[in-house]
């Protein structure tokens, strides 16, 4: 078997392979094989049909279309190794007529067409200088994390009182912009949280001064940047009635407390527990910010072609995000892209650039996986399965079968962690140098 390769562009090839006449025979005789065993013809055993016999009465389109789902793949197979290409996608397959010499048709010839990895020349990609934040917590970050684990567990009782901020109300409200009531603004004996970072401005402090049974009317501005267009920037009136008032009664900050909500004994130790898992956190923000700016900085540093196929193939999925997030919201997609005041087109013009960066940051990180020898083991998948099923509280085996399709996903992407972690590792990292005035 030969191939010959033309070049139609930095990512795109054309296969011209010649398929023997003893290749495609060999082919059409397993496939008879194959077939023979389920024919049935009158005074032959299953399976000892000959095949002059089986053609006769069957035909021989049959073998020969068997025969071809086995060796174009096996075809094609080949000519990717014989010209070392690597393809990003399925080809686009064509039979060439078949050309006659001396009276006899010539060898089977197909043609394929196919996106292939581009040629990546690697600059310097070890040692790369950078500047890390240092991940630090402050005591107010404790401090507030406790206080959010008092308001979890406090006990919520009925006050004869007016409203107060941290307060807890029942009540009824209903929103209008320009007197038009608007989706999402209203609802019956609702319990809200009375603290002005969860609501409009101006919605949570009005209730203050409130008593249950009175009602009124709370003037609030929806923020320029919110995120339903036709809102943002308006000034609502609400129309509320409070219906009840109740107080959250705080527990002691005190050792009972600390056995109370987690498995230490003393509060001492509580706030210890805390601070190490704000640390921990700020420490996987402060690397994941690390490793951005290593990735950027590599794919500044390099140049390459990127195919077509995949970006456009990482647009859609992008798109389909945003899809999936819109329709979480009730929101259908064209009335998203009313809101947002554009066609389908160019939204997808809008996210092309974000669309060519992860390509080419995955290509970029292939390539440098490839020359580091960069494998992953049985061991190591074994153990991100592992991983997977605590973090969504499901059987080992539930996690095998979800991934009975993707784990060549699964692979990819702990190699790809293992060379960002190898690229970090060799980095040069420096204290960030604080701004000064």
């Amino acid at each position: 078997m030969s191939a010959t390769l033309k070049q139609i562009d930095p990512t795109r090839v054309e296969l011209e392979i010649e398929i023997p006449k003893t290749m495609l025979e060999a082919a059409e005789e397993r496939a008879f094989r194959r077939l023979v065993k389920g024919a049935r013809i009158p005074g032959f055993r299953p399976g000892h049909i000959p095949r002059r016999i089986f053609e006769q009465h069957y035909g021989h389109g049959e073998i020969h279309d068997r025969a071809m789902e086995d060796v174009v793949p096996n075809a094609y197979a080949l000519a990717l190794k014989e010209h070392d290409l690597d393809p990003v996608d399925r080809p686009q397959m064509e039979l060439l007529p078949i050309e006659e010499s001396s009276g006899d048709a010539g060898p089977l010839r197909l043609k394929a067409t196919v996106f292939v990895r581009p040629p990546i020349t690697l600059g310097e990609y070890k040692g790369v200088e950078l500047d890390a934040a240092e991940a630090v917590i402050d005591e107010g970050e404790v401090e507030r994390t406790l206080e959010a684990l008092r308001r979890q567990v406090a006990e919520v009782v009925p006050v004869e009182r007016a409203v107060q901020l941290g307060d807890i109300v029942s009540a009824d409200f209903v929103g209008k912009v320009d007197g038009v009531a608007f989706e999402g603004g209203s609802g019956e004996n609702q319990s809200l949280e009375i603290d002005v970072d969860r609501f409009v401005p101006g919605f949570a402090e009005g209730f203050v001064g409130m008593q249950a049974g009175e009602s009124k009317d709370i003037q609030a501005t929806f923020p320029e940047s919110y995120g339903k267009k036709e809102l943002a920037g308006k000034t609502a009136i609400f129309s509320v009635t409070v219906h009840e008032v109740k107080e959250p009664r705080l527990p002691e900050l005190d050792d009972a407390f600390a056995a109370s909500v987690s498995s230490n004994a003393t509060l001492g130790a509580l706030k210890e527990d805390v601070r190490k898992r704000l640390r921990s956190v700020a420490e996987a923000k402060a690397k994941k910010e690390l490793s951005a700016k290593l990735l950027e900085r590599l794919v500044t540093a390099h140049e390459f072609p990127l195919p077509s196929v995949m970006v456009d193939g990482e647009i859609e999925s992008l798109l389909d995000d945003t899809r999936s997030y819109v329709s979480q919201t009730g929101t259908s997609w064209d009335e998203y892209l009313k809101e947002r005041g554009k066609s389908e087109e160019q939204l997808r013009e809008e996210v092309s650039k974000e669309a060519q960066t992860r390509v080419k940051t995955t290509l970029l990180i292939e390539a440098i996986a490839k020359a580091e020898n960069v494998e992953v083991t049985t061991a190591e998948v074994d153990a991100e399965i592992r991983h997977l099923a605590e973090q969504y509280g499901q059987p080992k085996e539930r996690i095998l079968e979800m991934l009975r399709h993707n784990v060549s996903a699964l692979i990819d992407g702990i190699r790809r962690s293992k060379t960002i972690e190898l690229l970090l590792d060799s980095a040069k990292i420096a204290p960030e140098q604080a701004a000064t005035g």
